[in-house]
Formats: C-alpha cells, structure tokens, sequence
C-alpha cells in the first residue's frame, strides 16, 4: 500500500479517524454501535473505530466535552483493557479540534503511558510519520488473510513508544556524547576528540531532523538507519568512512552536478545546504586517519529514535 501523504494528512486535519485508519489498511469496527462507561461520575462515550486482529481503537469523548486529565485517562484506559488488551485510546474535546491519542508501553508490571497530542490546524508531519509506522498492506497478511497480534501491537509500538525532546533526553544525549568519544580513534588529543564528538553529534541530529521532516532521499524518514543497514552489508564499519564523508562533504556541501557519480548512487537524493557545518573541519584537517566503528553510530541513531523531532509536538 503507498502512503499517501496528501490524503492521509486530509483525514487528520479534518479529524475523520475512522477512515483514516481505514485507508492505512485497518479493519472496519466489530462493534460500530457507540458504548458508553462511567468513571469517578463521570460518564464517557467510547466508539470503537477500527481494530485488526483483536487490537483496538476508540475515540473517548467525556460528557463535559473536554479530554479528561492524566490520572482519568489511566482508569479508562485500565477499564477498556480489561476487555481489550491492545488498545489505543484517542481523547477528543467536543468539538474536535484537540485529539490526545493515548498508548501504554508495558515492561513486565510497570506501565509507561505514551501521549500525542494533535491540535486542529497543525500541519501534522508529527503525527505522518507516526501514521506510515501503522500501515497494513495484502504483503502483511498471510494465506489465510490474517496478521498476528503481535505484528499488529508492534507496529503500535514504533510509531507511539517516543517521548518529547525534554531534559530527560539531553542528559541521554550528554551520556551518549561519552560513550561516542571512545569509539574515535586516530585523534589522539583529547581536546580535539571532544571537540570533534560534537561536531558529528551536531552534524548528525541535524540531519536526524531534516530526515524525520520527510526531506532527504524522496521523503525516507529512516535515511541514516537504511544507509548503516546497507553499508554494513557491504562490509563492516564502512559506514563513517564511506559513506558518512561523502554525504557531508560532496551531498550536503556541493550541488548534485558537482558531485561525483560515485555518490550520487551511494547517497541518493540528497539537498544541497550552502553552509558551513558541512564543511571540512578544522579538526578532520588536522586528523586524516579518523575511524569509528558502526557501532558508535548504532548506539546514536537507537537514542535518537527513542524521540520526537518535530517542531509541533
């Protein structure tokens, strides 16, 4: 199934849910007709809108017309799970313009809920990514038609288990930093290895953005993570020698007719940004046997990818 990004982003603005899900390869509601539940006095109507192999998503509104608070929203979602262990919960006020969509990563007993909220009028590229990590097509299904659960519930997972760009993942960034600088060799001042850890950091989570913002590679919003998978296919730890130079220095620092046609085929699609953090450092100038492994670059991109990197979340 090809995502479409122009009627998928139309279904959300205009907050018609169950025909998005529909058009992301979702099964049709098993129970169409409205339920309603009372929590602490308060009565609430769930709608059931879409579900695909026991996996279920509700709308929630409350009788106030207002998304009910944190510690309401958990006794709702405990209650629906009683009968619905995989779920997903979308809070909507009266009129529709908030939606707070609602999951729970479990890890054994403890419970963590992932919130995202969707204000009517954003442009929604926040909640596009989201959405494409929960497409089905006829590929996902086996003979008999079906998809396990546990596919399903997965799929849940990557796009929902992120957490807001916060304190909490600056001091996991400051604590990646650390562990990065041990995995460059070929600088041996240790000034300079510090120095150069940011430069790469820096150069990196940017490009992590521009990624997550559909804008590299014909709109590939996992661009690093495929490129390590394909260079590690060719042979181990090619990924910073190989392929991250070229990308700095001849994708991002010269226009595609200046490049040469060994990275236009290794780097694909890839804009052309007239600025200096692209450019050759003083540090790589200085240093010309730098190495770092994949692994230094696996350990980064799981961190980044831990989190959300748009600017209307």
């Amino acid at each position: 199934m090809t995502f479409n990004i122009k009627r998928i982003r139309d279904l959300l603005q205009n907050f018609q849910f169950n025909d998005l899900f529909n058009e992301l390869g979702w099964s049709r509601p098993l129970q169409p007709q409205p339920t309603n539940m009372v929590i602490q006095n308060t009565s609430f109507e769930l709608q059931e809108i879409a579900q695909l192999s026991g996996v279920t998503i509700y709308e929630v509104t409350s009788q106030h017309g207002k998304i009910p608070d944190a510690q309401m929203r958990k006794a709702i979602h405990k209650d629906i799970s009683i009968h619905h262990l995989e779920n997903l919960l979308i809070f909507l006020d009266a009129n529709n313009t908030q939606s707070l969509w609602y999951w729970v990563k479990r890890d054994g007993t403890r419970q963590y809920p992932r919130e995202h909220l969707y204000v009517k009028g954003q442009p929604g590229d926040l909640f596009l990514g989201k959405l494409e990590a929960m497409v089905f097509d006829i590929g996902d299904f086996a003979e008999a038609g079906k998809v396990s659960v546990l596919e399903v519930a997965s799929r849940l997972k990557d796009a929902l288990d992120v957490e807001r760009v916060t304190k909490r993942f600056y001091e996991d960034y400051k604590a990646e930093h650390l562990r990065f600088l041990d995995y460059i060799e070929g600088i041996d001042d240790e000034r300079d290895r510090r120095w150069y850890a940011s430069v790469l950091l820096n150069r990196l989570m940017f490009i992590y953005f521009l990624q997550r913002k559909w804008f590299i590679d014909n709109g590939n919003r996992n661009y690093l993570q495929h490129k390590l998978a394909e260079s590690r296919q060719r042979g181990p730890n090619l990924y910073y020698s190989e392929f991250l130079n070229l990308l700095f220095f001849e994708g991002f620092a010269k226009p595609e007719n200046e490049r040469s046609e060994a990275a236009r085929q290794l780097l694909g699609t890839v804009v052309y940004l007239n600025g200096g953090l692209f450019l050759l450092h003083p540090i790589e100038k200085r240093w010309s046997a730098i190495r770092i492994p994949d692994e230094a670059f696996e350990n980064l991109l799981s961190l980044f990818a831990r989190y959300s990197w748009n600017l209307d979340d």
